[in-house]
């Protein structure tokens, strides 16, 4: 395939992964919708929506991926340090809408648009709202300073994105959520693409094949962690 397919609205599926563009970033699929059934149905093929305002929806399956094996987290002595002097109190789900909106914010900091639109907004409240998207909030003296949002399917963890005004606050969210997923038996977090941030925390680049025969055996929803996707997502 030499360009991205057009999807239909009455139609959920999407072009098998591996004829993502290679560059930029494994564009796949433009158009759609971002009903949460639209929604579910891409990330558990590994596909995600990233696009800015003005244009139409872009579907994308980068190749390699960005994940990290929870196992593999790795905290630096200065992180440490921050931690053990709990200089941050943590919450989940407390203010899902707050942490996806200061993430959109930082993301528009130097830029002319935003890739959280206030569509994906929206269309992600409503993940939260069914019980399979989740925040991570980081507050200091009931400020919230720091936070991260993304999606539970079966035994993945789909990172969407997190924000920061204060120093290493979005770092103490990445670190109590791993081990929260450790604790829940999750076996692997989706970073989508490359960062020096997360690099430092562990995450690692693997092969858009290795990355789909994980999903192939951990995103089954009867596999699924929790009962329900209703159920409480704690750290």
């Amino acid at each position: 395939m030499n360009e991205p397919v057009w999807l239909n609205l009455d139609d959920l599926s999407f072009p098998a992964p591996e004829h993502a563009l290679k560059e930029p970033n494994g564009l796949l699929a433009i158009g759609g919708d971002l009903s949460p059934e639209r929604l579910l149905a891409a990330y558990r093929l590994g596909i995600f929506p990233w696009y800015e305002t003005g244009q139409p929806i872009l579907w994308w399956s980068p190749d390699p991926r960005m994940v990290l094996f929870p196992e593999d987290l790795h905290i630096s002595k200065s992180l440490n340090k921050v931690i053990n002097k709990q200089v941050f109190h943590l919450s989940s789900n407390q203010d899902f809408s707050a942490v996806i909106a200061a993430c959109s914010s930082q993301s528009n900091k130097n830029r002319d648009g935003t890739w959280i639109t206030d569509e994906m907004q929206l269309a992600y409240i409503n993940l939260h709202k069914a019980g399979w998207a989740h925040s991570i909030e980081v507050w200091q003296d009931d400020e919230l300073v720091g936070g991260l949002y993304g999606i539970a399917i079966g035994e993945i963890f789909f990172g969407e994105s997190m924000f920061a005004i204060k120093d290493n606050a979005s770092k103490v969210a990445f670190v109590h959520l791993v081990n929260s997923l450790i604790n829940k038996g999750y076996k692997l977090i989706d970073c989508q693409v490359s960062s020096e941030h997360l690099a430092s925390l562990g995450a690692r680049e693997i092969k858009r094949e290795e990355f789909m025969h994980c999903l192939s055996g951990l995103s089954d929803l009867s596999k699924s962690i929790n009962t329900s996707p209703k159920d409480t997502f704690s750290v």
